[in-house]
């Protein structure tokens, strides 16, 4: 009779995944010890004699890595391949090749959808909400501490699901149809435009330089607000876009990023009050 893994057993291990996934993580085998961690119910399960849980467990602890909540899948799917070793389908060594064949996509995946696109439109709402004043001062965070822990674990135990269910061969056909790419492409435009909307909300740039007639006590001509009425919040966007190139083109580390804006602030200051803007 073939192997099946029980939903108590497939349950209790993306609970260990879910809650201890970082826990191990170092330069060795990176989530390597996560993983073997994880699959202790698995292989408790599929496997009777020492010898093979041995086995089974040094294969779990090579190394590993991937996004933790999206790239959930990919453990899921390792939940198949075990079984199917199991089940005598799959020898150990296509296991091994498939749990290295996971590492790149399901990162890059998992880094673009939730860490550089979800995670920053969530804190984007929270920030609106949280600048509403009174009230909303505490609301704002509250929605955040509820809703985080709820969305997280929601998209991580789908993701599971879906990777014991279709496994390798179901991720295979979901890529080569060409859907993955026009996900990424959708959330990587709404990326950008939420970058744009924070860049031209919360980022603050002025230019404290004013033309004053002689004589005069208004300004006739003021820099800010004629850059501003040309091509409005450039300055903000000008900022953002330096400090993107100096932090991924430059290599630029954030301590030093901050030094550069402290010194152009300070500068920037020192002229407003010479110059009497301020």
């Amino acid at each position: 009779m073939a192997k099946k893994l029980s939903q108590k057993t497939i349950r209790k291990s993306w609970k260990i995944w879910f809650f201890w996934h970082g826990c191990s993580q170092q330069g060795e085998n990176l989530l390597g010890n996560a993983v073997a961690h994880t699959m202790t119910p698995v292989i408790e399960e599929l496997y009777e004699t020492k010898d093979e849980k041995s086995e089974a467990y040094k294969r779990s602890l090579t190394l590993f890595n991937t996004e933790q909540q999206i790239g959930a899948i990919a453990p899921g799917i390792l939940l198949g391949t075990e079984e199917a070793v199991a089940n005598k389908e799959i020898t150990p060594e296509i296991s091994d090749a498939i749990k290295v064949a996971l590492i790149g996509p399901t990162s890059a995946i998992g880094d673009s959808v939730w860490v550089a696109t979800l995670i920053p439109l969530m804190l984007t709402l929270i920030m609106t909400i949280t600048n509403l004043g009174g009230v909303f001062t505490y609301i704002g965070p509250m929605i955040y501490l509820i809703g985080y822990p709820l969305l997280t674990s929601g998209i991580s135990w789908t993701m599971w699901k879906i990777g014991y269910k279709t496994g390798v061969e179901g991720i295979h056909k979901f890529m080569a149809s060409g859907k993955m790419d026009q996900i990424t492409s959708a959330i990587t435009l709404l990326g950008l435009i939420v970058i744009g909307a924070l860049a031209a909300s919360y980022v603050s740039v002025h230019i404290p330089i004013s033309i004053i007639p002689p004589g005069g006590e208004t300004a006739a001509v003021d820099v800010d607000s004629m850059i501003n009425k040309i091509l409005p919040n450039i300055l903000p966007l000008c900022l953002t876009l330096g400090v993107y190139g100096l932090y991924s083109k430059k290599k630029r580390s954030p301590l030093v990023i901050m030094g550069i804006i402290l010194v152009i602030a300070l500068a920037l200051t020192g002229l407003g009050y010479l110059t009497g803007t301020y």
